[in-house]
């Protein structure tokens, strides 16, 4: 995408709830996105902001999109010190919209965000209007766990830390480009080891089903057509909980699923957001 024709608008910082919030901002309030609802998208376990710029890029044509740095990654606050907790992590996302102002807006979480928006929507934050949950991990107590294996994050951010190019990612994402997997390593050392340790192990210890039914908005569950992470009987568990939520299926795409079928991520949105992403 060329300079001329990109979304994207400036990267920030806000203080809310007590910690440093590092932002990208793309397409901003103006024009057609005026009368539209704002868009958060919360990344996953080890993906800070940038990695979802691609998206972002995209999402700016059509919505005033900022993409978060979840605490403990890329330039938001980090160190030994902070709660990394999933409710933490959501009390950040709900201070995060009150500190820009926003009247209204919608969650877009990948994974471990979908986890962070689920339990932020469940305490009726004023001006969330609606959810879009993508792939989210359906783990918890006395439920299978997550299938991907800690070992793998741990081990590719301390290579990270030392140093690493696009062809030693490799190893940790085969089937993605060279560009991404050159981004990722750039940025993957951001990711503070004790915060994804702690998110990693709170899949099996945090209970999102039971945040459910406290959910009033409308939401979107938009799962991997392969990849493990929701099965059927879990798409219709969560729909039985929350029977306000839709559930599309990607097809050709893994856990990560803008990265394997990007034209199928956009096209399982849909106009949930209200209007279509071209």
């Amino acid at each position: 995408m060329s300079l001329a024709s990109s979304t994207y608008l400036y990267g920030g910082h806000v203080h809310a709830n007590g910690i440093r919030q590092h932002y990208l901002r793309y397409g901003g309030a103006g024009g057609r996105r005026a009368g539209r609802d704002a868009l958060i998208v919360i990344p996953g376990i080890t993906s800070p902001a940038v990695t979802w710029g691609f998206v972002a890029e995209r999402l700016g044509r059509q919505f005033d999109t900022y993409v978060l740095d979840v605490r403990g990654r890329g330039l938001s606050s980090s160190g030994p010190d902070l709660d990394y907790g999933l409710d933490a992590q959501a009390a950040d996302v709900t201070a995060f919209a009150g500190a820009l102002r926003l009247a209204r807006y919608a969650l877009l979480g990948h994974s471990m965000g979908g986890r962070i928006a689920v339990r932020a929507a469940a305490g009726r934050p004023q001006g969330l209007a609606r959810l879009v949950l993508v792939d989210p991990p359906v783990s918890g107590p006395g439920r299978r766990p997550y299938p991907a294996k800690l070992s793998w994050y741990v081990d590719s951010i301390r290579q990270a830390t030392r140093g690493m190019n696009a062809e030693d990612m490799r190893a940790f994402c085969p089937t993605w480009t060279e560009e991404q997997r050159q981004l990722r390593a750039q940025w993957l050392h951001t990711c503070h080891e004790p915060a994804i340790v702690r998110s990693f192990e709170d899949f099996g210890r945090d209970d999102i089903h039971a945040d459910l039914p406290r959910i009033a908005v409308p939401q979107l569950l938009v799962t991997a057509g392969r990849g493990g992470v929701v099965g059927d009987e879990d798409a219709a568990e969560w729909q039985a909980l929350a029977p306000q939520t839709l559930h599309v299926r990607v097809p050709d795409a893994g856990h990560m699923i803008p990265w394997d079928n990007e034209a199928g991520f956009y096209a399982a949105l849909g106009d949930f957001l209200g209007c279509r992403v071209d």
